[in-house]
């Protein structure tokens, strides 16, 4: 029998699952984990006078799911402008920060106390607090690494726009960007910054984590887990402007 703080948990699992089962199960957790809206934060950062002119007119919440994803605005690739390291900085601490990933680490911490994963940590308020904690640990670790590296090579790994029209090569450029960075010339080659700080959360997370996950099948698990949402990331943010227009349209 479950304690009365352990089967309200239970209960909000229960709800979750119920909820994912309902019109598909992608299309919900896609929308919790990356696109829903929250509070926006401040717009005195160098970050924010590089993307005015992208997000002038959006409403605070949508705004911050953009700040969140690192959308370049509603800019396109041919309109790429090359960050400067100011902008860079900004852009790194304005993530740190954003609600929208507190809400999406509360998410996954729910759903992984609803599946009791890993399982040496309890239920209840304390295991919520371990796996959130784990979530948001990793997070840190991978953003902080990709700003180091990215800073070092010059790599820009925020998404610009296809400009396209064809779903099918739009799906295609996206699913590309999810593996590549610009370089102040426009170009674009492999995120070493990307790759390399994912696969740093993703590792460095097993240190503190119980026995059952500290392993290095664990941690690639982890990382392909994590790239995958990043696949995924990178379709929403080509499509997400499109979707937000005709909001933007009543905004105005």
């Amino acid at each position: 029998m479950l304690d009365p703080r352990g089967r309200r948990w239970h209960l909000v699992g229960e709800f979750m699952r119920r909820a994912g089962d309902r019109a598909g199960k992608v299309v919900f957790k896609c929308a919790m984990l990356l696109v829903i809206p929250t509070a926006a934060l401040s717009q005195e950062t160098g970050a924010s006078a590089s993307s005015a002119d992208g997000q002038a007119e959006l409403p605070q919440p949508i705004r911050a799911v953009f700040d969140y994803l690192t959308v370049a605005g509603t800019e396109t690739a041919p309109e790429f402008k090359p960050l400067s390291q100011s902008e860079r900085n900004a852009i790194f601490f304005k993530s740190l920060i954003n609600p929208v990933l507190y809400f999406r680490a509360g998410l996954s911490a729910a759903l992984d106390l609803k599946n009791d994963k890993p399982p040496e940590w309890e239920q209840g308020a304390s295991g919520y607090g371990k796996r959130f904690g784990n979530i948001t640990g990793q997070y840190m670790i991978q953003r902080t690494i990709t700003f180091g590296v990215s800073s070092l090579f010059g790599e820009d790994n925020r998404y610009f726009g296809s400009g396209q029209k064809s779903v099918c090569r739009r799906t295609g450029y996206a699913v590309s960007s999810s593996l590549l960075a610009r370089h102040s010339d426009g170009s674009r080659f492999p995120s070493v910054s990307l790759i390399g700080g994912v696969a740093a959360g993703a590792f460095v997370s097993r240190s503190w984590q119980p026995p059952s996950s500290r392993t290095a099948g664990e941690g690639a698990v982890s990382f392909g887990i994590s790239m995958g949402y990043n696949v995924l990331g990178c379709v929403v943010k080509e499509f997400l402007p499109d979707l937000v227009a005709p909001i933007t349209k009543r905004h105005k």
